[in-house]
């Protein structure tokens, strides 16, 4: 565990140095001792994929004595059960119309898009942490036969939905934003409603599969 002052308020709390599964689960596991036992300091709290962002009330604590209640909760942290997770299926249609980098990403690996696609949909991603947008989920761990890095030049606007990788990551869009990762589908779910309990339809530390939908089936889902 390291420890690095971000600001006069905020301390980063780092719990391992590569992205794996083991060190997420540490990062989980001391988020939930803070959100249970939040002490009065505690202004927000942001995870990652190693490491977390504390940042507190400067006027009423100083980062040693932060630093010193992080390591008492991670000592406390190692004997939790990992957060019961849950496993979240988002329906994906990969037509040419929602799929404007599909092709690409298909000759980029000597591929046919029908094995982008099968692979994307084979495999059981983790929600790392949500960040960029509301609802926005970094999910991982891409095959490494489709990753394929970002857009050299980012779309001004990607729709909502669209469903997207860069590098060993996927991700949805929540809402029309400009973007650099490669579009390969899109989703008629809304990812993000401020009226909705949980307002995020994918939470950190989920499990999350796509399968793919027909033009149709996605016309249908949309308009429900």
């Amino acid at each position: 565990m390291r420890f690095c002052k971000a600001s006069d308020q905020s301390l980063l709390i780092y719990l391992g140095d590569e992205i794996s599964l083991s060190t997420h689960e540490r990062v989980l596991k001391l988020l939930q001792l803070f959100q249970k036992e939040p002490p009065s300091w505690l202004c927000n709290i942001q995870p990652a994929y190693c490491s977390l962002m504390v940042t507190f009330d400067p006027c009423r604590v100083a980062h040693a004595e932060v630093e010193a209640v992080v390591r008492k909760l991670e000592q406390r942290a190692e004997s939790l059960r990992r957060p019961k997770s849950r496993t979240v299926d988002i329906p994906v249609c990969y037509d040419a119309e929602f799929a404007p980098d599909l092709e690409d990403v298909a000759r980029a690996h000597q591929l046919k898009p029908a094995d982008v696609i099968r692979l994307h949909a084979s495999r059981t991603y983790h929600a790392y942490f949500l960040g960029f947008a509301p609802g926005f989920a970094y999910l991982g761990d891409l095959a490494d036969e489709i990753a394929t890095p970002r857009l050299d030049v980012p779309r001004k606007k990607v729709p909502a939905g669209s469903v997207a990788i860069a590098g060993r990551q996927t991700a949805v869009y929540p809402f029309p934003t400009p973007g650099g990762w490669r579009l390969i589908g899109r989703t008629p779910l809304t990812l993000f409603r401020a009226d909705r309990k949980p307002m995020e339809l994918i939470s950190i530390g989920d499990q999350v599969r796509f399968h793919s939908i027909s033009p149709k089936e996605f016309s249908k889902l949309a308009s429900e």
